[in-house]
């Protein structure tokens, strides 16, 4: 097929590069010049396991293409897959100022499209976006009308940085919401590669979907932490509660998420917990433990700065393991762990940070407008040198679950770790060590 899909970001990224390495002919649409003439090399504008090779190998077989000419890539398009950043407002709702600038473009693509193309969002929108915003756009811009001229789809992503690649080849569901039948038989072929289970449910319930899910996902990581902090202020192992609790997969659901850790962040948890509670609050619906999650989250970051108070008092100068939100990643968006050098650097600590995917020579997009506009002065205090970044501080926090942090209390004796991410926990019983929750 011939597919256009909008935006390169994480998702518009790993799913052209994926879409082209089953079997078809996509062109990526992008505002970011850095960002089209990256992949137009053969490069992967974002830091994803396995991503480099795919985007590399389907570049140089012809399969895989950017510009930011929409219009002209519309019109031969069999169908448009739109992936552009939906990013929280100031009320806590979404921003789609991005999406109504796409979807006025695209209409006046479809105007001169000489068949009956899809147009398929996967953005994360508020309910009842694809139909109140998207569609009626469309039909505006392109003087068509849809079902009729045109289809459209919302069908939510599932990805999670880290391991995108590899959801997408195998999905843990596909969820397609259609105006008719027509659009549906095109989202099934696009799919086809990867999955032929998909799950068609009325288009507001697809857009509901993903929402529902990072709530959920959000309250788990929010949920385990109560209960290490519970645990911790009773002397009882959370860990070893927490084991136990997982064990019933049939009424718990899933393991995911629920070990006592850090504080979440990130893209995708924050905002559409906002974007959940924002819109409850519109119709009068009352979720006081929805509302609670953030400040609970937040909570975490308070209870850091008191435990590192507690076992370094005398402490200076401190050695921060892992900037963003989590290990794998080079994403900085709404990182607890970035909020936690901020505080620390406000509360007067000479800071050294190492995170082994931060590179700032790689960032584009918002990543290092955020970096360059906001936090000029972190950049300054990242290092790729792990050693050098260890030798710095008086104590070590560490606070991205990087595997490479696993066996640091055999390195760090003679000063204070403290363990935001449970990865440094050693096998046996370290003087210096401390976790958070546990």
């Amino acid at each position: 097929m011939r597919l256009v899909v909008v935006g390169l970001g994480y998702v518009g990224t790993v799913a052209a590069a994926c879409l082209a390495e089953g079997g078809n002919e996509v062109h990526v649409v992008d505002v970011n010049a850095t960002k089209i003439a990256q992949l137009n090399a053969g490069e992967s504008p974002i830091l994803e396991y396995e991503l480099s090779e795919l985007v590399a190998d389907n570049v140089r077989r012809g399969r895989l293409a950017a510009s930011s000419d929409l219009q002209a890539a519309v019109r031969v398009a069999e169908a448009v897959i739109i992936c552009v950043g939906t990013p929280s407002a100031t009320s806590g709702d979404v921003r789609l100022t991005d999406l109504e600038r796409v979807a006025e473009e695209l209409g006046k693509g479809l105007a001169d499209h000489p068949g009956w193309p899809l147009v398929m969002l996967t953005s994360t929108v508020p309910l009842g976006t694809t139909e109140g915003l998207l569609i009626p756009l469309l039909e505006k811009t392109s003087g068509k009308t849809c079902g009729i001229d045109f289809g459209v789809a919302f069908s939510p992503e599932f990805l999670r940085e880290g391991s995108a690649v590899e959801d997408y080849r195998v999905p843990a569901k596909t969820v397609v919401g259609a105006t008719d039948e027509r659009a549906i038989d095109i989202a099934r072929a696009i799919f086809a590669p990867y999955t032929h289970e998909i799950l068609t449910p009325a288009i507001r319930t697809a857009e509901s979907v993903k929402l529902t899910d990072n709530a959920w996902h959000a309250l788990k990581v929010a949920f385990a932490n109560e209960i290490g902090r519970f645990c911790a202020a009773h002397d009882i192992d959370s860990h070893a509660v927490m084991d136990i609790f997982k064990r019933d997969t049939r009424l718990n659901i899933s393991t995911a998420y629920l070990t006592p850790g850090f504080a979440f962040g990130g893209s995708c948890l924050p905002k559409d917990l906002r974007t959940v509670t924002y819109r409850s609050r519109l119709a009068g619906v009352s979720t006081p433990i929805l509302d609670a999650i953030l400040p609970s989250n937040a909570a975490h970051v308070e209870l850091a700065l008191r435990r590192l108070k507690t076992v370094a008092p005398e402490a200076k100068k401190i050695s921060l393991l892992g900037v963003a939100f989590k290990s794998g990643t080079d994403d900085l968006r709404e990182s607890p762990n970035l909020e936690l050098a901020e505080r620390l650097i406000g509360k007067g600590y000479d800071v050294r940070i190492h995170d082994e995917h931060v590179n700032l020579s790689r960032l584009v997009g918002a990543n290092r407008r955020h970096v360059e506009t906001v936090l000029p002065h972190i950049a300054q205090l990242l290092s790729g040198d792990l050693d050098d970044v260890l030798a710095h501080g008086d104590a070590v926090v560490v606070a991205q679950g990087n595997p490479a942090y696993a066996r640091l209390c055999e390195v760090v004796t003679d000063r204070p770790v403290l363990d935001l991410a449970g990865v440094a926990r050693p096998v046996s019983p370290a003087s210096n060590y401390t976790g958070l929750s546990w």
